[in-house]
Protein backbone atom coordinates (compact mmCIF):
# COMPACT_ATOMS: atom_id res chain seq x y z
CA UNK A 1 0.00 0.00 0.00
CA UNK A 2 1.33 3.42 -0.85
CA UNK A 3 2.28 5.89 1.86
CA UNK A 4 0.29 9.12 1.91
CA UNK A 5 2.11 12.38 1.18
CA UNK A 6 0.57 13.63 4.44
CA UNK A 7 2.17 10.86 6.54
CA UNK A 8 4.13 12.20 9.49
CA UNK A 9 2.77 15.74 9.07
CA UNK A 10 0.40 17.56 11.44
CA UNK A 11 -3.28 16.81 11.01
CA UNK A 12 -5.19 19.40 9.01
CA UNK A 13 -8.51 20.85 10.24
CA UNK A 14 -10.38 19.07 7.44
CA UNK A 15 -9.27 15.71 8.86
CA UNK A 16 -10.76 16.28 12.30
CA UNK A 17 -13.88 14.44 13.33
CA UNK A 18 -17.00 16.44 14.29
CA UNK A 19 -17.34 15.26 17.90
CA UNK A 20 -20.88 16.60 18.35
CA UNK A 21 -22.03 14.78 15.20
CA UNK A 22 -20.22 11.61 16.30
CA UNK A 23 -21.93 11.54 19.70
CA UNK A 24 -25.32 12.46 18.24
CA UNK A 25 -25.01 9.53 15.84
CA UNK A 26 -24.24 7.22 18.76
CA UNK A 27 -27.73 7.87 20.10
CA UNK A 28 -29.65 8.58 16.89
CA UNK A 29 -28.57 5.79 14.54
CA UNK A 30 -30.22 2.44 15.26
CA UNK A 31 -28.20 -0.43 13.76
CA UNK A 32 -29.94 -2.91 11.48
CA UNK A 33 -29.25 -6.38 12.96
CA UNK A 34 -29.87 -7.88 9.52
CA UNK A 35 -26.78 -6.13 8.14
CA UNK A 36 -23.58 -8.01 9.11
CA UNK A 37 -21.54 -4.78 9.32
CA UNK A 38 -24.01 -3.40 11.90
CA UNK A 39 -24.02 -6.43 14.20
CA UNK A 40 -21.98 -6.88 17.38
CA UNK A 41 -18.69 -8.48 16.32
CA UNK A 42 -15.96 -9.31 18.83
CA UNK A 43 -12.56 -9.39 17.17
CA UNK A 44 -9.24 -9.93 18.95
CA UNK A 45 -9.89 -6.84 21.10
CA UNK A 46 -13.65 -6.63 21.57
CA UNK A 47 -16.34 -4.93 19.51
CA UNK A 48 -15.18 -1.92 17.49
CA UNK A 49 -16.78 0.43 15.02
CA UNK A 50 -17.99 3.97 14.43
CA UNK A 51 -21.34 5.53 15.29
CA UNK A 52 -21.33 7.29 11.92
CA UNK A 53 -21.80 4.07 9.97
CA UNK A 54 -24.03 2.21 12.41
CA UNK A 55 -21.35 -0.14 13.74
CA UNK A 56 -20.86 1.34 17.24
CA UNK A 57 -24.07 2.82 18.65
CA UNK A 58 -26.06 2.91 21.85
CA UNK A 59 -27.99 -0.25 20.97
CA UNK A 60 -24.75 -2.19 20.52
CA UNK A 61 -23.53 -1.27 23.97
CA UNK A 62 -26.87 -1.82 25.70
CA UNK A 63 -27.16 -5.27 24.13
CA UNK A 64 -23.54 -6.22 24.79
CA UNK A 65 -23.69 -5.05 28.40
CA UNK A 66 -26.84 -7.13 28.98
CA UNK A 67 -25.13 -10.10 27.35
CA UNK A 68 -22.13 -9.67 29.69
CA UNK A 69 -24.48 -9.60 32.69
CA UNK A 70 -26.07 -12.85 31.55
CA UNK A 71 -22.64 -14.40 30.99
CA UNK A 72 -21.62 -13.40 34.53
CA UNK A 73 -24.71 -15.08 36.00
CA UNK A 74 -24.16 -18.24 33.97
CA UNK A 75 -20.57 -18.47 35.24
CA UNK A 76 -21.29 -17.54 38.84
CA UNK A 77 -19.24 -14.33 38.62
CA UNK A 78 -20.73 -12.17 41.36
CA UNK A 79 -17.89 -9.93 42.51
CA UNK A 80 -17.44 -6.30 41.44
CA UNK A 81 -16.94 -5.30 37.81
CA UNK A 82 -14.17 -2.76 37.16
CA UNK A 83 -14.91 -0.46 34.23
CA UNK A 84 -12.40 1.86 32.57
CA UNK A 85 -12.44 4.13 29.54
CA UNK A 86 -10.00 5.89 27.26
CA UNK A 87 -10.12 9.34 25.65
CA UNK A 88 -11.93 8.54 22.39
CA UNK A 89 -15.08 10.63 22.03
CA UNK A 90 -17.37 7.60 21.99
CA UNK A 91 -15.89 6.11 25.15
CA UNK A 92 -17.78 8.40 27.53
CA UNK A 93 -21.31 7.79 26.14
CA UNK A 94 -20.60 4.06 25.83
CA UNK A 95 -19.46 3.94 29.44
CA UNK A 96 -22.66 5.67 30.52
CA UNK A 97 -24.76 3.16 28.55
CA UNK A 98 -22.91 0.22 30.09
CA UNK A 99 -23.35 1.54 33.63
CA UNK A 100 -27.10 1.92 33.07
CA UNK A 101 -27.41 -1.77 32.19
CA UNK A 102 -24.89 -3.13 34.69
CA UNK A 103 -26.49 -1.35 37.64
CA UNK A 104 -29.98 -2.38 36.55
CA UNK A 105 -28.77 -6.00 36.62
CA UNK A 106 -27.50 -5.63 40.17
CA UNK A 107 -23.80 -5.65 39.27
CA UNK A 108 -21.49 -3.94 41.76
CA UNK A 109 -19.72 -1.55 39.39
CA UNK A 110 -16.43 0.15 40.31
CA UNK A 111 -15.39 3.28 38.38
CA UNK A 112 -12.34 5.50 38.72
CA UNK A 113 -12.47 7.48 41.95
CA UNK A 114 -11.43 10.68 40.15
CA UNK A 115 -13.70 10.06 37.14
CA UNK A 116 -10.51 9.86 35.11
CA UNK A 117 -9.25 7.79 32.20
CA UNK A 118 -8.14 4.22 32.87
CA UNK A 119 -5.56 2.25 30.84
CA UNK A 120 -6.32 -1.33 29.89
CA UNK A 121 -3.44 -2.69 32.02
CA UNK A 122 -4.74 -0.84 35.07
CA UNK A 123 -8.10 -2.61 34.74
CA UNK A 124 -6.33 -5.98 34.36
CA UNK A 125 -4.18 -5.18 37.40
CA UNK A 126 -7.28 -4.21 39.44
CA UNK A 127 -9.05 -7.48 38.58
CA UNK A 128 -6.04 -9.61 39.52
CA UNK A 129 -5.37 -7.62 42.69
CA UNK A 130 -8.96 -8.05 43.86
CA UNK A 131 -9.08 -11.76 42.98
CA UNK A 132 -5.77 -12.67 44.62
CA UNK A 133 -6.31 -15.55 47.08
CA UNK A 134 -10.05 -15.64 46.31
CA UNK A 135 -11.95 -18.65 45.04
CA UNK A 136 -15.40 -17.05 44.94
CA UNK A 137 -16.90 -13.59 44.67
CA UNK A 138 -14.52 -12.99 41.77
CA UNK A 139 -14.33 -9.71 39.86
CA UNK A 140 -14.06 -9.01 36.14
CA UNK A 141 -13.93 -5.89 33.96
CA UNK A 142 -14.82 -3.88 30.89
CA UNK A 143 -12.53 -1.47 29.06
CA UNK A 144 -14.21 1.03 26.75
CA UNK A 145 -11.59 1.65 24.06
CA UNK A 146 -10.85 1.02 20.38
CA UNK A 147 -7.13 1.05 21.24
CA UNK A 148 -5.07 3.06 18.72
CA UNK A 149 -7.91 3.34 16.19
CA UNK A 150 -8.89 6.69 14.59
CA UNK A 151 -10.86 9.28 16.62
CA UNK A 152 -14.22 8.40 15.08
CA UNK A 153 -14.06 4.83 16.40
CA UNK A 154 -15.35 3.29 19.60
CA UNK A 155 -14.47 0.01 21.27
CA UNK A 156 -15.83 -2.21 24.03
CA UNK A 157 -13.98 -5.23 25.43
CA UNK A 158 -14.57 -7.67 28.28
CA UNK A 159 -11.94 -9.09 30.62
CA UNK A 160 -13.02 -12.12 32.71
CA UNK A 161 -11.71 -12.93 36.21
CA UNK A 162 -8.29 -13.96 34.87
CA UNK A 163 -7.79 -10.29 33.97
CA UNK A 164 -6.89 -10.92 30.35
CA UNK A 165 -8.74 -10.61 27.05
CA UNK A 166 -11.72 -12.95 26.98
CA UNK A 167 -11.18 -16.08 24.90
CA UNK A 168 -13.19 -16.92 21.81
CA UNK A 169 -15.65 -19.14 23.69
CA UNK A 170 -16.58 -16.26 25.97
CA UNK A 171 -16.65 -13.55 23.31
CA UNK A 172 -18.56 -15.83 20.95
CA UNK A 173 -21.27 -16.41 23.56
CA UNK A 174 -21.50 -12.70 24.39
CA UNK A 175 -21.62 -11.78 20.70
CA UNK A 176 -24.42 -14.27 19.96
CA UNK A 177 -26.49 -13.11 22.94
CA UNK A 178 -25.99 -9.43 22.08
CA UNK A 179 -27.09 -9.94 18.48
CA UNK A 180 -30.17 -11.86 19.62
CA UNK A 181 -31.06 -8.89 21.81
CA UNK A 182 -30.57 -6.53 18.86
CA UNK A 183 -32.86 -8.66 16.72
CA UNK A 184 -35.44 -8.64 19.52
CA UNK A 185 -35.42 -4.86 19.62
CA UNK A 186 -33.60 -4.89 22.99
CA UNK A 187 -36.50 -6.67 24.64
CA UNK A 188 -35.16 -8.07 27.90
CA UNK A 189 -32.42 -5.48 28.33
CA UNK A 190 -32.56 -4.12 31.87
CA UNK A 191 -31.72 -0.46 32.22
CA UNK A 192 -31.87 2.35 34.76
CA UNK A 193 -31.39 6.05 34.01
CA UNK A 194 -27.75 7.12 34.24
CA UNK A 195 -28.51 9.85 36.78
CA UNK A 196 -29.79 7.16 39.16
CA UNK A 197 -27.27 4.51 38.16
CA UNK A 198 -24.16 6.59 38.78
CA UNK A 199 -25.23 7.14 42.37
CA UNK A 200 -25.14 3.39 42.93
CA UNK A 201 -21.61 2.67 41.64
CA UNK A 202 -18.53 2.29 43.80
CA UNK A 203 -15.20 4.09 43.46
CA UNK A 204 -11.72 2.66 43.00
CA UNK A 205 -8.42 4.52 42.90
CA UNK A 206 -7.00 2.81 39.81
CA UNK A 207 -4.05 5.19 39.49
CA UNK A 208 -2.79 4.96 43.07
CA UNK A 209 -3.07 1.17 43.32
CA UNK A 210 -1.32 0.57 40.00
CA UNK A 211 1.44 3.16 40.48
CA UNK A 212 2.22 2.11 44.06
CA UNK A 213 2.67 -1.49 42.91
CA UNK A 214 5.12 -0.75 40.08
CA UNK A 215 8.20 -1.33 42.26
CA UNK A 216 7.18 -5.00 42.47
CA UNK A 217 7.50 -5.48 38.72
CA UNK A 218 10.35 -3.05 37.88
CA UNK A 219 13.50 -1.75 39.54
CA UNK A 220 12.16 1.75 40.02
CA UNK A 221 14.99 2.66 42.39
CA UNK A 222 17.59 1.89 39.72
CA UNK A 223 15.75 4.14 37.28
CA UNK A 224 15.60 6.96 39.82
CA UNK A 225 19.23 6.62 40.92
CA UNK A 226 20.47 6.63 37.32
CA UNK A 227 19.31 10.21 36.76
CA UNK A 228 18.20 9.33 33.25
CA UNK A 229 16.38 12.00 31.34
CA UNK A 230 13.16 10.35 30.23
CA UNK A 231 10.47 11.62 27.90
CA UNK A 232 6.97 10.28 27.32
CA UNK A 233 4.12 11.14 24.97
CA UNK A 234 0.79 9.60 26.04
CA UNK A 235 -0.60 10.46 22.57
CA UNK A 236 -3.60 12.04 24.24
CA UNK A 237 -4.63 8.78 25.86
CA UNK A 238 -5.48 7.22 29.19
CA UNK A 239 -1.87 7.10 30.41
CA UNK A 240 -1.46 10.88 30.66
CA UNK A 241 -2.32 11.09 34.36
CA UNK A 242 -0.43 7.91 35.15
CA UNK A 243 2.89 9.22 33.87
CA UNK A 244 2.66 12.31 36.06
CA UNK A 245 1.86 10.08 39.04
CA UNK A 246 4.77 7.74 38.25
CA UNK A 247 7.16 10.69 37.92
CA UNK A 248 6.09 12.14 41.26
CA UNK A 249 5.90 8.87 43.21
CA UNK A 250 9.33 7.62 42.13
CA UNK A 251 11.07 11.03 41.74
CA UNK A 252 12.06 10.47 38.13
CA UNK A 253 13.51 13.04 35.72
CA UNK A 254 10.61 12.42 33.38
CA UNK A 255 9.00 14.96 31.05
CA UNK A 256 5.50 14.44 29.71
CA UNK A 257 6.00 16.07 26.31
CA UNK A 258 2.30 16.39 25.53
CA UNK A 259 -0.41 16.57 28.21
CA UNK A 260 -3.25 17.47 25.83
CA UNK A 261 -6.36 15.28 25.89
CA UNK A 262 -8.50 16.12 22.88
CA UNK A 263 -11.14 13.75 21.42
CA UNK A 264 -10.32 15.10 17.94
CA UNK A 265 -6.63 14.28 18.46
CA UNK A 266 -5.83 17.43 16.50
CA UNK A 267 -2.25 17.44 17.87
CA UNK A 268 -1.35 14.18 16.10
CA UNK A 269 0.84 13.75 13.06
CA UNK A 270 -1.04 11.52 10.65
CA UNK A 271 -0.27 7.87 10.02
CA UNK A 272 1.00 6.15 6.85
CA UNK A 273 -2.40 6.28 5.13
CA UNK A 274 -3.13 9.92 5.93
CA UNK A 275 -5.49 9.09 8.79
CA UNK A 276 -5.16 10.04 12.44
CA UNK A 277 -4.18 6.95 14.40
CA UNK A 278 -2.53 6.85 17.84
CA UNK A 279 -0.10 4.04 17.05
CA UNK A 280 3.14 4.25 19.08
CA UNK A 281 4.86 1.80 16.73
CA UNK A 282 4.30 4.00 13.67
CA UNK A 283 7.14 6.40 12.77
CA UNK A 284 4.53 8.70 11.21
CA UNK A 285 2.27 8.89 14.27
CA UNK A 286 5.36 9.23 16.48
CA UNK A 287 7.01 12.00 14.46
CA UNK A 288 6.71 14.65 17.22
CA UNK A 289 8.38 12.54 19.89
CA UNK A 290 11.07 11.27 17.52
CA UNK A 291 11.92 14.90 16.73
CA UNK A 292 12.63 15.42 20.45
CA UNK A 293 14.88 12.37 20.84
CA UNK A 294 18.06 14.36 21.46
CA UNK A 295 16.53 15.82 24.63
CA UNK A 296 16.28 12.42 26.34
CA UNK A 297 18.36 9.36 27.15
CA UNK A 298 15.33 7.27 26.24
CA UNK A 299 11.75 8.24 25.43
CA UNK A 300 8.54 6.34 24.91
CA UNK A 301 4.85 6.56 24.13
CA UNK A 302 1.61 4.64 24.58
CA UNK A 303 -1.47 4.23 22.46
CA UNK A 304 -4.83 5.52 23.69
CA UNK A 305 -5.57 2.74 26.18
CA UNK A 306 -1.86 2.22 27.00
CA UNK A 307 -1.72 -1.46 26.12
CA UNK A 308 0.93 -0.75 23.45
CA UNK A 309 4.33 0.88 23.64
CA UNK A 310 6.73 2.76 21.39
CA UNK A 311 10.41 3.15 22.34
CA UNK A 312 12.60 6.01 21.10
CA UNK A 313 16.18 5.06 21.88
CA UNK A 314 18.71 7.85 21.42
CA UNK A 315 20.27 8.24 18.01
CA UNK A 316 18.46 5.14 16.70
CA UNK A 317 15.08 6.88 16.94
CA UNK A 318 11.90 4.81 17.05
CA UNK A 319 12.67 1.13 17.53
CA UNK A 320 10.94 -1.55 15.52
CA UNK A 321 8.67 -3.39 18.01
CA UNK A 322 10.36 -6.71 17.23
CA UNK A 323 13.73 -5.21 18.07
CA UNK A 324 12.61 -3.95 21.47
CA UNK A 325 10.85 -7.20 22.34
CA UNK A 326 14.07 -9.09 21.61
CA UNK A 327 16.21 -6.74 23.71
CA UNK A 328 13.62 -6.76 26.49
CA UNK A 329 13.51 -10.56 26.66
CA UNK A 330 17.31 -10.83 26.70
CA UNK A 331 17.49 -8.31 29.54
CA UNK A 332 14.61 -9.62 31.67
CA UNK A 333 15.73 -13.24 31.76
CA UNK A 334 19.22 -12.20 32.83
CA UNK A 335 18.04 -9.77 35.52
CA UNK A 336 15.10 -11.59 37.11
CA UNK A 337 15.37 -14.44 39.56
CA UNK A 338 12.62 -16.44 37.90
CA UNK A 339 12.46 -20.23 38.00
CA UNK A 340 14.51 -22.06 35.33
CA UNK A 341 11.34 -23.50 33.80
CA UNK A 342 9.68 -20.10 33.22
CA UNK A 343 9.15 -19.86 29.47
CA UNK A 344 9.32 -17.03 26.91
CA UNK A 345 6.12 -16.36 24.95
CA UNK A 346 5.74 -14.87 21.49
CA UNK A 347 3.15 -14.89 18.74
CA UNK A 348 4.13 -16.85 15.64
CA UNK A 349 4.41 -13.68 13.53
CA UNK A 350 6.95 -12.13 15.93
CA UNK A 351 10.65 -12.14 15.11
CA UNK A 352 12.74 -15.31 15.22
CA UNK A 353 15.38 -13.28 17.03
CA UNK A 354 13.41 -14.17 20.17
CA UNK A 355 13.87 -17.87 19.31
CA UNK A 356 17.64 -17.38 19.17
CA UNK A 357 17.68 -15.46 22.45
CA UNK A 358 15.59 -18.19 24.11
CA UNK A 359 18.02 -20.82 22.84
CA UNK A 360 21.04 -19.03 24.29
CA UNK A 361 19.24 -18.50 27.60
CA UNK A 362 18.22 -22.16 27.72
CA UNK A 363 14.58 -21.18 28.08
CA UNK A 364 11.54 -22.89 26.63
CA UNK A 365 9.86 -20.89 23.85
CA UNK A 366 6.06 -20.80 23.76
CA UNK A 367 4.97 -19.83 20.24
CA UNK A 368 1.21 -19.18 19.96
CA UNK A 369 -1.30 -17.80 17.43
CA UNK A 370 -1.94 -14.07 17.09
CA UNK A 371 -3.82 -12.71 20.12
CA UNK A 372 -2.67 -11.87 23.65
CA UNK A 373 -5.32 -14.18 25.14
CA UNK A 374 -2.99 -17.12 24.46
CA UNK A 375 -0.54 -15.86 27.09
CA UNK A 376 -3.07 -15.44 29.91
CA UNK A 377 -2.91 -18.88 31.54
CA UNK A 378 0.89 -18.95 31.59
CA UNK A 379 1.13 -15.47 33.11
CA UNK A 380 -1.46 -16.38 35.75
CA UNK A 381 0.32 -19.55 36.92
CA UNK A 382 3.82 -18.09 36.53
CA UNK A 383 4.99 -20.61 33.91
CA UNK A 384 5.37 -17.81 31.35
CA UNK A 385 7.64 -14.92 32.29
CA UNK A 386 7.00 -12.76 29.22
CA UNK A 387 4.44 -12.61 26.44
CA UNK A 388 4.93 -10.33 23.44
CA UNK A 389 3.36 -9.47 20.09
CA UNK A 390 5.02 -7.93 17.04
CA UNK A 391 2.39 -5.18 17.15
CA UNK A 392 4.09 -3.66 20.23
CA UNK A 393 2.14 -5.36 23.00
CA UNK A 394 3.71 -7.18 25.95
CA UNK A 395 3.48 -7.96 29.63
CA UNK A 396 5.69 -9.86 32.06
CA UNK A 397 5.80 -11.21 35.61
CA UNK A 398 6.58 -9.38 38.81
CA UNK A 399 10.14 -9.54 40.06
CA UNK A 400 9.19 -12.38 42.42
CA UNK A 401 7.64 -14.41 39.59
CA UNK A 402 3.98 -13.71 40.40
CA UNK A 403 1.45 -12.42 37.87
CA UNK A 404 1.34 -8.66 37.18
CA UNK A 405 -1.17 -8.17 34.37
CA UNK A 406 -2.66 -10.60 31.88
CA UNK A 407 -3.45 -7.97 29.27
CA UNK A 408 -0.87 -6.00 27.32
CA UNK A 409 0.84 -3.37 29.47
CA UNK A 410 2.45 -0.52 27.56
CA UNK A 411 3.40 1.31 30.74
CA UNK A 412 5.69 -1.38 32.13
CA UNK A 413 7.14 -1.99 28.66
CA UNK A 414 8.19 1.67 28.53
CA UNK A 415 9.61 1.53 32.04
CA UNK A 416 11.49 -1.65 31.12
CA UNK A 417 13.29 0.40 28.47
CA UNK A 418 14.28 2.83 31.23
CA UNK A 419 15.38 0.06 33.62
CA UNK A 420 17.44 -1.63 30.91
CA UNK A 421 19.17 1.68 30.17
CA UNK A 422 19.71 2.47 33.84
CA UNK A 423 21.22 -0.88 34.78
CA UNK A 424 23.18 -1.72 31.63
CA UNK A 425 24.50 1.74 30.80
CA UNK A 426 23.21 1.62 27.22
CA UNK A 427 19.81 2.05 25.62
CA UNK A 428 17.65 -0.75 24.14
CA UNK A 429 18.77 0.01 20.58
CA UNK A 430 22.38 -0.66 21.59
CA UNK A 431 21.23 -3.81 23.37
CA UNK A 432 19.51 -4.99 20.18
CA UNK A 433 22.62 -4.16 18.16
CA UNK A 434 24.59 -6.53 20.37
CA UNK A 435 22.06 -9.26 19.63
CA UNK A 436 22.46 -8.75 15.88
CA UNK A 437 26.23 -8.95 16.27
CA UNK A 438 25.74 -12.47 17.66
CA UNK A 439 22.86 -13.75 15.57
CA UNK A 440 22.69 -11.56 12.46
CA UNK A 441 20.36 -8.69 11.60
CA UNK A 442 16.99 -9.98 10.38
CA UNK A 443 14.93 -8.12 7.80
CA UNK A 444 11.19 -8.19 8.55
CA UNK A 445 8.10 -6.97 6.74
CA UNK A 446 4.33 -7.32 6.64
CA UNK A 447 2.28 -6.89 3.46
CA UNK A 448 -1.40 -7.17 2.57
CA UNK A 449 -2.95 -8.84 -0.47
CA UNK A 450 -6.59 -8.79 -1.63
CA UNK A 451 -8.77 -11.78 -0.81
CA UNK A 452 -12.50 -12.43 -0.92
CA UNK A 453 -14.44 -13.61 2.12
CA UNK A 454 -14.49 -17.12 0.60
CA UNK A 455 -10.74 -17.11 -0.01
CA UNK A 456 -10.10 -15.90 3.52
CA UNK A 457 -12.20 -18.80 4.82
CA UNK A 458 -10.08 -21.25 2.79
CA UNK A 459 -6.83 -19.70 4.09
CA UNK A 460 -7.99 -19.90 7.71
CA UNK A 461 -8.54 -23.66 7.33
CA UNK A 462 -5.48 -24.70 5.32
CA UNK A 463 -3.77 -28.00 6.08
CA UNK A 464 0.00 -28.53 5.71
CA UNK A 465 -0.69 -30.95 2.84
CA UNK A 466 -2.09 -28.08 0.77
CA UNK A 467 1.35 -26.45 0.64
CA UNK A 468 3.15 -28.28 -2.15
CA UNK A 469 6.40 -26.29 -2.24
CA UNK A 470 9.56 -27.96 -0.92
CA UNK A 471 11.82 -24.89 -1.05
CA UNK A 472 11.44 -21.25 -0.06
CA UNK A 473 13.77 -18.62 -1.54
CA UNK A 474 16.44 -21.21 -2.27
CA UNK A 475 16.31 -22.98 1.09
CA UNK A 476 14.72 -26.28 2.04
CA UNK A 477 11.44 -25.86 3.90
CA UNK A 478 11.87 -27.25 7.41
CA UNK A 479 8.31 -26.86 8.67
CA UNK A 480 4.80 -26.05 7.48
CA UNK A 481 2.52 -25.17 10.38
CA UNK A 482 -1.20 -24.59 10.56
CA UNK A 483 -1.27 -25.08 14.33
CA UNK A 484 0.93 -23.18 16.77
CA UNK A 485 3.82 -25.26 18.18
CA UNK A 486 3.44 -23.76 21.65
CA UNK A 487 -0.15 -24.83 22.34
CA UNK A 488 -1.38 -26.68 19.23
CA UNK A 489 -4.06 -24.05 18.69
CA UNK A 490 -5.11 -23.34 15.08
CA UNK A 491 -3.15 -20.52 13.47
CA UNK A 492 -6.01 -19.53 11.21
CA UNK A 493 -3.53 -19.57 8.34
CA UNK A 494 -0.11 -21.06 7.65
CA UNK A 495 3.54 -20.54 8.65
CA UNK A 496 6.35 -21.85 6.43
CA UNK A 497 9.94 -21.88 7.76
CA UNK A 498 13.48 -22.53 6.56
CA UNK A 499 16.81 -22.33 8.37
CA UNK A 500 17.21 -18.59 7.77
CA UNK A 501 13.70 -17.30 7.07
CA UNK A 502 9.97 -17.78 7.28
CA UNK A 503 6.64 -16.40 6.23
CA UNK A 504 3.17 -16.58 7.77
CA UNK A 505 -0.10 -15.84 5.99
CA UNK A 506 -3.41 -15.29 7.72
CA UNK A 507 -6.69 -13.58 6.79
CA UNK A 508 -7.59 -10.17 8.15
CA UNK A 509 -10.51 -10.18 10.54
CA UNK A 510 -11.77 -6.76 9.40
CA UNK A 511 -10.73 -6.23 5.77
CA UNK A 512 -10.92 -8.17 2.48
CA UNK A 513 -7.21 -8.91 2.54
CA UNK A 514 -4.83 -11.54 3.81
CA UNK A 515 -1.66 -10.58 5.63
CA UNK A 516 1.80 -11.95 4.87
CA UNK A 517 4.47 -11.61 7.55
CA UNK A 518 8.02 -12.51 6.52
CA UNK A 519 11.52 -12.45 7.96
CA UNK A 520 15.00 -13.29 6.69
CA UNK A 521 18.34 -13.51 8.47
CA UNK A 522 20.06 -13.31 5.07
CA UNK A 523 19.13 -9.71 4.24
CA UNK A 524 16.65 -7.64 2.27
CA UNK A 525 17.18 -9.37 -1.08
CA UNK A 526 16.42 -12.75 0.46
CA UNK A 527 13.39 -11.26 2.22
CA UNK A 528 12.07 -10.04 -1.13
CA UNK A 529 12.41 -13.55 -2.51
CA UNK A 530 10.57 -15.01 0.46
CA UNK A 531 7.72 -12.51 0.05
CA UNK A 532 7.43 -13.12 -3.69
CA UNK A 533 7.32 -16.86 -3.26
CA UNK A 534 4.99 -16.60 -0.27
CA UNK A 535 2.42 -14.85 -2.43
CA UNK A 536 2.72 -17.57 -5.06
CA UNK A 537 2.42 -20.34 -2.45
CA UNK A 538 -0.69 -18.78 -0.93
CA UNK A 539 -2.18 -17.94 -4.32
CA UNK A 540 -1.70 -21.56 -5.39
CA UNK A 541 -3.43 -22.81 -2.23
CA UNK A 542 -6.30 -20.34 -2.70
CA UNK A 543 -6.50 -20.58 -6.46
CA UNK A 544 -6.03 -16.81 -6.86
CA UNK A 545 -3.63 -14.42 -8.60
CA UNK A 546 -2.55 -10.88 -7.78
CA UNK A 547 0.16 -8.89 -6.12
CA UNK A 548 0.31 -7.63 -2.57
CA UNK A 549 1.20 -4.12 -1.57
CA UNK A 550 3.65 -2.98 1.05
CA UNK A 551 2.24 -2.23 4.46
Amino acid sequence: MSVSERAGKPAEPSMLVDVDRLIAAYYDIKPDPGVPAQQVAFGTSGHRGSSLNGSFNENHILATSEAICRHRRSQGIDGPLFIGKDSHALSEPATRSAIEVLVANGVAVLVDSADGLTPTPSVSHAILTYNRNRSDGLSDGIVVTPSHNPPEDGGFKYNPPNGGPADTDVTGAIQREANELLRAGLTGVKRVAYERAIGRVGRYDFTRVYVEDLARVLDMEAIRASGLKLGVDPLGGASVGYWAAIRDRYHLDLTVTNEVVDPQFAFMTVDWDGRIRMDPSSPYAMARLVALKDRFDVAFANDTDADRHGIVAGAAGLMNPNHFLSAGVAYLYRHRDWRPDVAIGKTLVSTSMIDRVAGELGRKLLEVPVGFKWFVDGLVDGSLGFGGEESAGASFLRRDGAVWTTDKDGLIACLLAAELTARSGHDPAVAYGRLTARYGAPAYRRIDAPATREQKAVLSKLSPEQISASELAGERITSVLTRAPGNDAPIGGVKVSTEHGWFAARPSGTEDVYKVYAESFLGEEHLERIISQAQLVVADALGVTGQAGAS
